[in-house]
């Protein structure tokens, strides 16, 4: 009887790993460069003002967000608490002109409680990143007049 316990107990386990590894859920901040400019010039710091193209996704596949079909980048300050735990980790360094994507556990992102209707509880959130702004510096090397 207890063989057969554990037996079960053992492919249950196996069971959720299977499950967690095939669902695309991270425990920890996942950042993969996607491209990177020749020469790095300008890069964020914590307390630049960036401004970031972003498309934000599920693990499942399904979009929640866009700014690239809004053209318009978020704009806030790194590193402040501005934005999700995983967007202030995980744009850090980064190069104006680089694109990197950001595998974000709950934990860095809207946690348990999730952003509904969107955003279940508990959701790895999977976002591709372009920096096109650094303290007014943008793209094409100009500096943005301020108002």
């Amino acid at each position: 009887m207890k063989a057969t316990l554990l037996l079960l107990l053992y492919f249950f386990l196996v069971s959720l790993l299977v499950y967690a590894k095939k669902s695309g859920d991270v425990t920890a901040l996942q950042i993969g460069v996607k491209h990177k400019p020749a020469s790095c010039d300008v890069q964020a710091h914590k307390g630049d003002r960036v401004k970031v193209h972003y498309r934000g996704k599920l693990t499942d596949g399904t979009d929640f967000d866009s700014s690239f079909e809004r053209d318009n980048p978020i704009e806030f300050e790194l590193g402040t608490g501005q934005v999700i735990k995983g967007w202030d980790q995980g744009l850090l360094g980064m190069c104006l002109g680089e694109k990197r994507k950001l595998k974000i556990p709950a934990s860095l992102g809207y946690g348990e409680q999730g952003s509904p209707p969107t955003i279940p509880g508990g959701a790895t959130l999977i976002f591709d990143t372009e920096l096109v702004g650094v303290n007014g510096k943008t793209l094409g090397g100009a500096e943005e007049s301020e108002l």
